[in-house]
């Protein structure tokens, strides 16, 4: 039997058969194909963060006191911020994040010093926190897992009872914290290095400069997620990147560490200054803590503020349950993630010493890092153990579907049901309005909650001074009214969150001399005269 040569090329060299190599359609397709998965992970992005700038605009909690100020007021005065100042000495710890002054500051000199470059600042953070949410989910478990583990968060009450004039669980969405920008840089970190493990060549190091970059950046935002960067190794491992790639992950992550030292050094002196504010921060607890307390943290923080929290410890559960089945890399990489934060933000809490704590575990907000994590656990183990039920069971499928489904829209139901009853600033505004027209009025008092709140409303949207009278504050806590509350009118409210009254509970009114100014529409502001000069 005769054996047929394969054909040869000009040069004389055996040439390929048109089977052994792609038609020159079908590669454009192939690149069209990635382009189309980027264009769509790009329009589903934008998706995800204007649901989340429309969130906020619902909400619309007005600027809020403590923390929030400080850092506000660290972004005003940058780079002339003493920390053995106050207000900077009060949350030292706050003011040296430089992920979050620099850029407030940024927006600042563009917008102007008022209410409506707080919204952006705030905006931003909300969204590179749900978007990290969704494009970490989506690179592990696609799509629809990406936007459906997002919008959950966004209409989450985690992520919704934010407003202590109403009723609050945390200070999340519309407030500028750290907590949620620094989660999402952390999360697109890690989704960059997820989709880096299906990448090579150049396309895997760019994409693994990116990761470096993200996962850096957080750190300048919130310090103690660098707990998240000692399985950075592991992470890698789980991927299949190969181990010599630590480095190019690595490489970013200390150019920016190299910037917040030689920043650090130039503005306060002290290349450590962020590193000793943060190692400074916590003392003994205010109230009895025990070890057995501290370890239940994360289950605490996720119970105790509002019973939907329990979303994500069924998500952990079915993570574990998940990975034990099918012994999935990903759902690997989602356990090491949490772990990575659980143990040493659960052992400083108070398992290591219970007189002395560094950080207080089952506050909800330190668990945001953690949370996109558990949801893309929580959507992948039911998609991979759905996939391992027997072909004959599709009618188990349809049924879980359904299930699902309906869950979904009772989910929906029950958190878009807490919104209506949230107050917004609209107290604030109205207020900001009647301080226009009244210049007779040169002096207010207030608890130095309202009176760091009322800084912003006493400008334009765009921080142009429209009330020039001076606010004069006493702290909540004092036993009664200072004196010079009676000689001048107060602003009060009732509060209605979880902050403490005034004064033990004091109350302005007529029955003790007091006569009514102004009260908001919705009855969140009042401002009350003892001393009878304004009327």
């Amino acid at each position: 039997m005769r054996e047929t040569a394969a054909p040869t090329s000009a040069s004389g060299r055996r040439s390929r058969g048109w089977w052994s190599r792609p038609p020159a359609r079908l590669s454009r397709l192939s690149r069209l194909s990635r382009l189309s998965s980027r264009r769509r992970a790009v329009l589903l992005a934008a998706f995800v963060a204007a649901c989340a700038v429309l969130a906020q605009w619902v909400l619309m909690v007005p600027p809020l006191y403590f923390d929030p100020y400080y850092v506000w007021e660290a972004a005003r005065h940058w780079p002339d911020i003493p920390l053995d100042q106050w207000p900077f000495n009060e949350v030292p710890h706050q003011v040296t994040r430089i992920g979050l002054v620099l850029p407030a500051r940024l927006v600042m000199e563009v917008l102007g010093e008022g209410q409506a470059a707080y919204f952006v600042i705030s905006a931003a953070g909300g969204c590179l926190f749900f978007v990290g949410c969704y494009l970490v989910v989506r690179s592990l478990f696609g799509d629809v897992a990406g936007v459906a583990a997002a919008l959950l968060m966004i209409v989450h009450p985690f992520f919704t009872i934010t407003n202590p004039f109403g009723h609050e669980i945390t200070w999340s969405t519309g407030v500028m914290l750290p907590d949620m920008p620094g989660a999402g840089l952390f999360a697109i970190g890690m989704a960059a290095l997820v989709t880096a493990s299906r990448r090579t060549g150049r396309a895997q190091t760019r994409l693994l400069l990116a990761a470096g970059f993200f996962l850096g950046s957080s750190y300048l935002v919130r310090e103690f997620l660098a707990f998240l960067f000692l399985p950075i190794p592991l992470y890698l491992w789980l991927l299949r990147i190969p181990w010599r790639r630590n480095v190019v992950v690595g490489a970013p992550m200390a150019a920016i560490l190299a910037f917040n030292l030689v920043h650090n050094a130039l503005v306060w002196g002290n290349p450590m200054a962020g590193l000793r504010s943060a190692a400074g921060h916590g003392g003994r607890p205010n109230e009895p803590v025990t070890r057995a307390w501290a370890a239940g943290s994360f289950p605490r923080a996720m119970d105790d503020w509002h019973w939907l929290g329990v979303i994500f410890l069924v998500a952990l559960g079915l993570t574990v349950v998940g990975w034990t089945v099918t012994r999935d890399r990903r759902l690997a990489l989602v356990l090491v993630w949490f772990l990575a934060l659980c143990v040493p933000i659960t052992l400083l809490s108070g398992v290591i010493d219970p007189h002395d704590i560094s950080l207080r575990g089952w506050l909800l907000r330190y668990w945001f890092s953690v949370l996109p994590a558990l949801l893309a656990g929580g959507f992948g183990a039911l998609v991979l153990l759905a996939r391992r039920l027997p072909a004959g069971a599709a009618r188990f499928r349809v049924a879980g579907g359904v299930a699902a489904a309906v869950l979904a829209a009772a989910y929906m139901v029950t958190a878009v049901r807490a919104v209506p009853d949230l107050p917004r600033d609209r107290a604030w505004n109205e207020l900001r309005v009647w301080l226009g027209d009244r210049d007779d009025i040169r002096v207010i008092w207030a608890d130095r909650r309202l009176a760091q709140t009322m800084t912003f409303y006493t400008r334009s949207m765009w921080g142009d001074v429209r009330w020039h009278g001076q606010i004069r504050d006493f702290e909540h806590v004092v036993p009664a009214l200072p004196e010079g509350a009676y000689q001048a009118p107060m602003l009060y409210t009732r509060w209605r969150g979880m902050e403490s009254q005034i004064a033990a509970g004091y109350r302005p009114g007529p029955q003790n001399g007091w006569r009514l100014l102004w009260r908001s529409s919705d009855g969140v502001l009042e401002i009350w005269d003892h001393s009878g000069r304004h009327g």
